[in-house]
């Protein structure tokens, strides 16, 4: 049977020719001159785990290869809810303008399976590996078949139907590089550290990666002894196993991370000598369509990035106590601010993961909040209920600066947006991300103490806010954030490092196709 495509291959002259050219410049041309066009589209289903965290990137990514690539991109969306808001919010915004069918694959009732108070990671591990029928059943009755299957980091147990329908697979990374080191090296760890990771005194060490502090260590990680902490040593070897790695990442934002991954002998076999392929920063594209919403309205009439934006993400709480503290601190620094507020959730950080949309008093009663605080604000700042399109808010040309959970898609939107950040770490793997931008890249200032040990007192929020929207620190943070957002831009751009990197992974997808015939 002849290959759907031809091999990249290099004849005299274009070796000759290929002198001339910067790297980047030689593999598009390479891939325009010597690379035939399949013969069919290569049709990628991309399986994403339940969490609005989690969908984004992934009908982002399908968007990008459908619209830049020329691929045919099924969504399998296992869900818990999706309500109509999401609906228009969420799904409608990013595939009614192209053909991005999404499959919402209802997920299975585990009630029965874990205990009311299992954490995250497990109810979602749990969720993905009790629904493999449903998504068997989906994508054995696709019609064309699907040649190669994406999947989050939460989807690894349904490379078994990858294995069955002989088809390539790939994990799709929605985090950092640097995030995936310690992810892939974590059974690495296992066997090295002895007691709790949170009592060590020293980092632990990634190979060619930045060490990982005590404290930064992701969720499960924090109690040995969880059965948070079992499913997550699962879940990474599950990563290991794909033919591939996607990482939500371009090569100049961390260069360290890659490489470790790409060419580091010990950290290179861990994830098995697998190749490792950068598409991002995978983020929302904002265009201005139809009417103004009250958010932006109010922003229209704020100075130039006088404005600080207040979001915990999709999933973010905090406690009643701290939500307290943030809006003296607002209210102290008299700084302008739109704030994402939700009801407080004891000291759950996580408390809206599975949720998504408006919810609280869409009156705007807020009772929660210090009594007076709306009122006395009403001339400088702006509270939202619930959701907002961030987006299009770190896009205004009024907002300056954003408090922000430390999600890797808030982080990405920020930096793509040019706006620089307080780093309010919560779950998941936020920490590290904090640390990068507060250390590293220097775009962000941090608390001083761990919002997950102590509360956040009112004092240090207005010292933060001010400091980012009028101190010295802030403008030179801005004008790193801005060398960011061009760098960004560059990789995504079609001689960009992730355009390419996002090529080598279709020709690798057709490669492995052929040897399977």
């Amino acid at each position: 049977m002849s290959p759907p495509y031809k091999a990249l291959t290099l004849t005299p002259s274009q070796n000759q020719e290929t002198r001339k050219l910067p790297e980047n410049a030689l593999i598009i041309s390479l891939l325009r001159s010597s690379v035939t066009m399949p013969l069919k589209k290569l049709h990628a289903a991309i399986l994403c785990s339940p969490g609005v965290g989690h969908l984004v990137p992934v009908l982002l990514l399908g968007r990008r290869l459908v619209t830049h690539h020329n691929l045919r991109v099924t969504i399998l969306a296992v869900t818990t809810t999706i309500t109509p808001t999401a609906q228009s919010q969420l799904l409608t915004p990013l595939t009614a303008d192209i053909h991005l069918p999404v499959i919402q694959i209802p997920a299975a009732d585990i009630s029965s399976v874990v205990s009311p108070d299992a954490k995250v990671v497990t109810n979602i591990c749990v969720m993905m590996r009790e629904t493999i029928p449903t998504i068997r059943n989906t994508i054995s009755s696709m019609d064309p078949l699907p040649d190669v299957l994406v999947g989050d980091i939460f989807s690894t147990e349904s490379w078994v139907i990858a294995d069955e329908l002989r088809m390539p697979k790939y994990v799709f990374v929605t985090g950092n590089a640097w995030f995936t080191g310690l992810l892939t090296y974590s059974p690495v760890l296992d066997k090295e550290v002895i007691g709790q990771y949170v009592d060590q005194t020293e980092p632990f060490e990634i190979p060619g990666c930045k060490p990982v502090r005590p404290v930064e260590v992701v969720d499960p990680m924090l109690d040995r002894d969880d059965e948070d902490y079992r499913v997550y040593l699962e879940l990474t070897v599950g990563v290991t196993l794909a033919d591939g790695m996607l990482i939500n990442t371009w090569e100049k934002l961390e260069p360290q991370s890659l490489d470790a991954l790409r060419y580091n002998e010990i950290l290179h076999s861990v994830i098995k000598n697998k190749p490792v392929y950068t598409v991002g920063p995978i983020t929302k594209n904002f265009k201005p369509v139809g009417l103004k919403s009250q958010v932006i309205e109010w922003l229209d009439k704020q100075p130039e990035r006088s404005v600080i934006y207040v979001s915990f993400g999709s999933g973010g709480t905090i406690s009643a106590e701290q939500i307290t503290e943030l809006a003296w601190g607002l209210e102290m620094s008299q700084q302008r601010f739109v704030w994402v507020v939700r009801p407080p959730a004891g000291h759950v950080k996580d408390g809206s993961f599975f949720k998504f949309g408006h919810s609280g008093d869409p009156n705007g009663e807020y009772d929660y909040l210090p009594e007076g605080f709306v009122n006395r604000t009403q001339k400088m700042g702006l509270v939202v209920p619930s959701w907002a399109s961030q987006v299009e808010i770190l896009n205004h040309a009024s907002v300056g600066g954003f408090l922000t959970h430390c999600g890797w898609n808030s982080t990405l939107e920020s930096i793509s947006s040019g706006v620089p950040m307080i780093a309010w770490a919560l779950y998941a793997e936020q920490r590290m991300n904090a640390t990068m931008l507060t250390e590293e890249l220097k775009v962000a200032l941090r608390p001083e103490v761990l919002s997950r040990k102590k509360v956040v007192a009112r004092e240090e929020v207005e010292k933060m806010v001010r400091g980012l929207m009028e101190g010295e620190e802030g403008k030179a943070m801005t004008e790193n954030v801005k060398r960011l957002k061009e760098d960004a831009e560059e990789a995504m751009n079609e001689n960009g490092s992730s355009y390419i990197s996002t090529c080598k992974f279709i020709e690798d997808c057709w490669s492995r196709i052929q040897r399977s015939i």
